[in-house]
């Protein structure tokens, strides 16, 4: 098991929990991206790229703890579950252990955030009891952007600029059986709108473009600052070129326009970027390189 990573800002404590790791070439990943332009942006080395043009990724979830609520955002790609990608197929992965031993069993997370509603942000929303999926976080109250549940949770949702084996990979309706409906079921899910604010340091805000309804996670307290991408950017690499999109997008001119935007928003400030899917180390700030901008780590 990975320890956990924990950082403070202001009064929150940030803990990351990683789920699993991996690498993908990088046009199956990215739209036209190829080897020899992640070999070119060479501080990508060794955190987030390889030298063949492999881009790293993690998948993660990040458990906030503000004003007595715990949190939980994003849960990843989940155990038992079929999947296409045979990478994350049926997993058998100790993620709720590594949660218990970083101090979070799952009776005692308070909200359950998905920043979007795809197969790896939503698998431990629920758990395979032997004959039904169940709430993973019983106490919980999942949180679902109001938005983003209406699209997807609509049969003609459309898969948008995604290319077919994006599509397949993505498994909307699968996901919704296994994942989401049960937490409907349940009763313990509900629709917030882009700006929901959980607590007074923890806030949502619209980050549209991978999905309609995608959102991100925004930090303030004790005037420190940061926020939590979600699958606004993929990799770092898409800091130092915004227009790099990924395959899974949704609607990509839109995500470029939100890409573009939150740099601007964000960068050369004192504001802590939590990537979603960033490999280790996936906390840091984006500063100006040149005519381009660049992902500094955190120490």
């Amino acid at each position: 098991m990975t320890e956990a990573t924990r950082w403070e800002i202001g009064n929150v404590k940030v803990t990351c929990v990683v789920e699993t790791t991996g690498g993908f070439p990088p046009g199956m990943m990215f739209a036209g991206l190829t080897e020899d332009r992640i070999q070119a942006v060479k501080w990508l080395h060794p955190h987030w790229a390889g030298a063949d043009g492999t881009v790293f990724y993690s998948v993660q979830a990040y458990i906030l703890e503000s004003q007595g609520r715990r949190i939980i955002v994003d849960t990843c790609i989940g155990n038992d579950k079929k999947r296409n990608n045979p990478g994350w197929n049926q997993l058998q992965l100790p993620f709720l252990e590594q949660l218990t031993m970083a101090g979070y069993s799952s009776e005692s997370i308070d909200y359950v955030l998905c920043t979007h509603l795809h197969v790896d942000h939503v698998g431990w929303n629920t758990r395979w009891d032997g004959k039904n999926w169940v709430p993973t976080f019983p106490n919980a109250r999942y949180l679902f952007g109001r938005s983003e549940w209406e699209h997807l949770s609509h049969k003609g949702h459309g898969v948008g600029d995604m290319p077919e084996f994006a599509s397949e990979l993505g498994q909307m309706d699968q996901v919704m059986a296994d994942s989401l409906a049960p937490i409907a079921e349940a009763g313990l899910h509900q629709l917030v709108e882009s700006t929901h604010r959980l607590t007074d340091e923890v806030s949502l805000f619209p980050t549209p473009g991978h999905t309609s309804g995608h959102v991100s996670v925004a930090i303030r307290s004790g005037g420190k600052e940061a926020v939590i991408t979600g699958d606004l950017a993929h990799n770092p690499i898409q800091f130092a070129d915004p227009e790099i999109c990924a395959n899974f997008d949704f609607d990509r001119k839109t995500a470029m326009i939100t890409r573009k935007k939150f740099i601007k928003d964000h960068a050369d400030r004192d504001i802590v970027v939590f990537g979603t899917h960033f490999n280790s180390p996936s906390a840091g700030h984006i500063m100006r390189d040149k005519e381009n901008w660049r992902f500094v780590p955190i120490k």
